[in-house]
């Protein structure tokens, strides 16, 4: 019984590509081997670490400031701004008031002379009435004065503490944006260096994927026929061959009945 030729199709490297496939999978080998090394060791993920930048010096002043702002803010802060010359000009002020109030009080004992009520009841009635006044005149001048000098205080201790805030909100913006800055290369250093560590794997994936896309028709298919050797044939079945062929011929010329 004869055999058919059976055909089988194989589709075989281009010989112009096949460099460049054995340089990439000998690159593929070196990179999961890690350098040479038995085993995958992986990607340094330490040279890329996430960094934090520092504070600039600009925060640490402003909060620094900060820090001494209860001065301005307590019940006592408007006494730094009090003038060291204030009880000098209330002293002054108010020996000049009793220098004129004198006066003025010797006018009332002249006038009572005049009168010819010198020493007398009237007299006394006015001087007692006279000093009387001068006394809540003179401590509603020095009240006055006590309570401008206070209120003055009182509105440099809050100018100083608004100018205070707005030069500390200052600093910190730009401390912020100095800060920012820095985070900012700490960032590409950070990007630059994992780019670093994937480069080879990235570069050899790009020539990966543009082997992979290379049209099939870059592969040329050969088609290979071969016909399979028949099988010996073994004794008995060329005896029962030439058997059965002296069987025929004994047949046709009427051997066997």
């Amino acid at each position: 019984m004869a055999v058919e030729p059976t055909s089988v199709s194989q589709t075989l490297t281009n010989p112009i590509l096949e460099g460049s496939l054995t340089a990439f999978l000998k690159n593929l080998d070196y990179l999961q081997s890690g350098s040479g090394a038995s085993t995958f060791t992986g990607i340094d993920t330490s040279t890329y670490a996430p960094q934090i930048a520092a504070e600039s010096a600009m925060q640490q002043q402003a909060r620094t400031a900060a820090g001494g702002l209860g001065s301005l803010v307590g019940p006592d802060a408007y006494q730094q701004f009090m003038s060291p010359y204030q009880q000098e000009v209330i002293d002054t002020t108010l020996s000049e008031f009793d220098r004129q109030q004198s006066i003025n009080r010797q006018g009332i004992g002249q006038q009572a002379i005049q009168s010819g009520a010198f020493g007398g009841g009237r007299e006394g009635v006015q001087l007692a009435e006279y000093d009387a006044n001068t006394l809540a005149k003179r401590a509603q001048a020095q009240a006055g004065m006590l309570q401008t000098g206070y209120q003055q205080a009182q509105d440099q201790a809050l100018k100083q503490l608004q100018a205070q805030q707005g030069l500390g909100t200052y600093q910190t913006q730009l401390g912020q944006a100095g800060q920012a800055q820095q985070q900012a290369v700490l960032d590409a250093s950070t990007i630059a260096a994992k780019e670093a560590q994937y480069s080879p794997f990235t570069q050899l994936g790009l020539v990966g994927q543009q082997l992979a896309q290379i049209q099939p028709g870059a592969f040329p298919t050969q088609t290979v026929g071969y016909q399979q050797p028949q099988a010996p044939v073994s004794p008995l079945s060329t005896a029962l061959g030439v058997g059965t062929g002296i069987a025929s011929i004994g047949s046709k010329l009427g051997l066997f009945g």
